[in-house]
């Protein structure tokens, strides 16, 4: 009796008699398959990859598209210059010049001609003075009209200089007078620089006159008259920069065009940032972080790879479940159709579709929408001949032949009876499966057809290192998403091969 308990305490072995009575089918199942430590790796790493995905994405203080800047010190143009080399006109207070005078009198300057005859008919005499400056008056002379000069006149208050007042300071620099009254205001000419300022009688300035053009690169800016000084100098002087208010800027001269830049803190993208406390994974070409792309890509990742598989299944499970049962005409227009859609080449199929959606702009969401619809209709054919394949088998059973017998109706004979019986297949063929469409999504994602930016994919973020110099120094880039692919695909293949151990029933472990 002693003996008896003795041998109930025994722990039985999983394969014993006695103990196979005890535990349901359901029960055996888990029971091997929680034996197998590959399946249970691969459990735990989907079950990090569902809380890195999903939890991550919802913790993380980034959105997928958020673009982050940084300051950084770059040479930018601040301003041109030019040596004035064509004449310009300044008509007298009154004076009525034909529109083409300044054509003629370029003409008439470079034939050495005393007058300039327009095309209205009408004849000015002109009149070399001093300083290279020049004289338009009347035919006769009796009358002062213009004053011709390769000067510029800029006004102090960044308006524009009335040209009798430029007129008569012109006059006054070419006879070399100090002075002169305007309008019954008394107006000075000092040198100033290369230049000479004019002020009125209480000191105010009013223009500036300088045989260099000076003009800002960017509206809104600025330009003083010791600046233009300062440049001015520099050409002359023929250096590659000069100081100016405590500033650094650079002259460079390319064909007489004089270029003046700076050094100024400008916002950028902070492209391909290395690791950091802010960025733990770096970021990517478009300055967004990595991390938070590759949580927010894991949704759409996993998601795709389950929604194909759920379509797959269901298409499989209809077509293959019928054509089973049937049989006859049924089985070979079903299975024919299988054959057509195993013809269709996926490949140029997809760079077709993925033409079309870039053609028609259609929205990230949405283009991710098409993809899974366009992966199930192409991938169920290999799911529908294993359920033909099992339920051709299993319709000749004895239990089929009690349900036919007992007027159990078609469709509660097949998706009651024959489908739970494939359920083991079923279930390994899509654990494994999911990793490979995964994969195909990753491929589609990578050469450009699968998810579009800004939405994220593990695949699209490989896709952004398109360049052979960024994939070879900016690994952090592209290693943790082909890291994170690895892994899932891996991990579903470990739990597929440890379902369908645990399903066999030869399996003795």
């Amino acid at each position: 009796m002693s003996e008896e308990k003795d041998l109930n305490k025994e722990e039985l072995a999983l394969d014993d008699a006695n103990r196979v009575q005890v535990l349901s089918p359901g029960m055996m199942v888990a029971k091997r398959f929680f034996r197998n430590k590959l399946a249970i790796t691969g459990l735990i790493i989907i079950a990090c990859m569902f809380l890195f995905a999903f939890l991550g994405g919802v913790v993380v203080p980034y959105s997928q598209s958020e673009v982050f800047y940084t300051s950084e010190e770059m040479k930018k143009d601040y301003a041109g210059a030019t040596e004035i080399s064509e004449y310009q006109i300044f008509a007298n207070a009154g004076a009525e010049l034909p529109k083409d005078i300044s054509s003629k009198l370029i003409l008439a300057l470079t034939k050495k001609e005393p007058t300039i005859t327009t095309r209205d008919g009408s004849t000015f005499a002109l009149n070399e003075l001093n300083n290279d400056i020049f004289e338009i008056s009347s035919a006769d002379g009796s009358e002062s009209l213009a004053y011709a000069c390769k000067l510029q006149v800029y006004s102090m208050d960044g308006g524009v200089v009335d040209s009798a007042i430029a007129a008569s300071m012109i006059k006054a620099r070419a006879n070399d007078e100090n002075s002169f009254e305007y309008d019954g205001a008394n107006y000075k000419v000092d040198a100033h620089g290369s230049g000479a300022m004019l002020s009125t009688e209480s000191g105010d300035e009013v223009a500036y006159i300088s045989s260099y053009s000076i003009n800002p690169v960017e509206n809104g800016v600025s330009i003083t008259i010791d600046f233009r000084e300062a440049v001015v100098a520099a050409i002359t002087e023929k250096a590659d920069s000069f100081d100016f208010e405590g500033e650094e800027y650079q002259l460079s001269n390319k064909n007489g065009q004089y270029t003046v830049t700076k050094y100024k803190a400008t916002s950028v993208i902070n492209q391909f940032e290395a690791p950091s406390s802010k960025h733990w994974v770096g970021t990517d070409g478009n300055g967004m972080d990595l991390l938070a792309r590759l949580m927010y890509g894991g949704r759409i990742s996993l998601l795709i790879g389950f929604v194909v598989v759920a379509i797959e299944l269901f298409l499989g499970i209809i077509v293959g479940g019928f054509a089973g049962y049937f049989g006859g005409w049924v089985d070979t227009l079903l299975m024919r159709l299988v054959d057509i859609i195993y013809c269709v080449p996926s490949m140029p199929l997809y760079l077709i579709l993925g033409s079309i959606m870039d053609f028609y702009k259609v929205d990230a969401g949405i283009r991710i929408f098409y993809l899974c619809i366009i992966m199930g209709l192409i991938g169920w054919v290999g799911i529908a001949r294993i359920i033909r394949g099992q339920i051709l088998s299993l319709r000749e059973q004895e239990f089929m032949t009690a349900c036919e017998a007992c007027g159990i109706s078609i469709r509660r004979r097949v998706f009651k009876h024959l489908i739970p019986n494939v359920i083991p297949q079923l279930v390994v063929f899509a654990s494994m499966d999911i990793g490979s469409v995964i994969l195909a999504e990753s491929t589609l994602s990578f050469l450009g057809l699968g998810v579009k930016y800004p939405a994220a994919s593990w695949g699209n973020i490989i896709n952004a290192v398109n360049d052979s110099y960024v994939m070879t120094n900016y690994l952090f880039v592209w290693v943790p998403a082909g890291i994170l692919i690895l892994l899932t695909v891996l991990a579903f293949n470990f739990i597929g091969d440890g379902l369908r151990d645990a399903f066999d029933p030869k399996m003795k472990r």
